[in-house]
């Protein structure tokens, strides 16, 4: 039986743990036909040894998405791997430790302009990088975490977020002439890495505890990986621009 993304060739940030969304993406988007290349940092062995879990093998980049000689050859080494490219995942987030966990009204710009550059501005990094592979078009998918909200903990990566939203609007904007359409996943809270960074997550996660209308598991990535894989799919053609809830309807309740 045919997948989804059958023919389909899919570069993958941000696969560190096996209960990443990340992971669980490039698992069921292997499964629904695609061909995949995974980028890592600062640790390629780790996403390799990871990367072992996967259906099918899948070659590792290393790529610094705030180093511009990184992005600079990363068209390049996809070319000689896969040739082109028919969708990008965007998995990748970072505060430091000063800019979370209560400490908002007291970080330093430092830490909030990393903040940004890892998990907003390196979005349309990314894209520029692999935009010569996509010449017939594709689909850019990212990962948010809903930012219309001040979240307990979260701190300056709600700000990010929020910028990383902003940021999928434009590049929807400006690149759909080229048949480039970019869209975002906000998925509910998960045990994954970037969480455990966060001071005191279990606070924040403690809300789907009572106020989601679907069951909601935080050691379950993969419905949160379905939906990225469906945005990568043909199935959404003329969606572009949007954030697509997967967190168990919590975004739509009211007080």
């Amino acid at each position: 039986m045919s997948g989804i993304l059958d023919g389909k060739r899919i570069l993958i940030t941000g696969v560190l743990m096996e209960s990443s969304i990340a992971f669980h993406t490039a698992k069921v988007a292997q499964e629904q036909g695609a061909e995949i290349i995974l980028t890592a940092f600062p640790r390629p062995t780790l996403t390799e040894r990871i990367a072992r879990k996967l259906p099918k093998p899948a070659k590792v980049i290393e790529l610094d998405v705030t180093n511009d000689e990184h992005l600079d050859r990363l068209a390049g080494l996809v070319r000689d791997e896969l040739g082109s490219l028919d969708g990008v995942v965007h998995s990748i987030g970072f505060a430091p430790q000063d800019a979370l966990g209560g400490n908002f009204l007291n970080t330093p710009f430092e830490s909030v302009a990393t903040a940004m550059h890892v998990s907003a501005f390196s979005l349309k990094s990314l894209a520029m990088a692999c935009k010569p592979l996509m010449a017939d078009g594709g689909s850019i998918v990212g990962l948010t975490f809903d930012a219309q909200f001040a979240w307990p903990q979260y701190d300056w990566m709600g700000p990010a977020k929020a910028a990383l939203e902003a940021t999928s609007r434009y590049l929807a904007r400006d690149l759909g002439k080229d048949s480039i359409r970019c869209n975002l996943i906000s998925a509910g809270p998960l045990g994954s890495m970037a969480a455990k960074s966060i001071p005191g997550f279990g606070d924040l996660a403690d809300v789907w505890n009572h106020r989601s209308p679907l069951e909601w598991d935080m050691a379950d990535p993969e419905p949160a990986g379905r939906g990225v894989v469906a945005l990568l799919s043909d199935f959404f053609p003329k969606t572009t621009g949007e954030i697509i809830h997967v967190d168990g309807g919590v975004h739509m309740m009211g007080a």
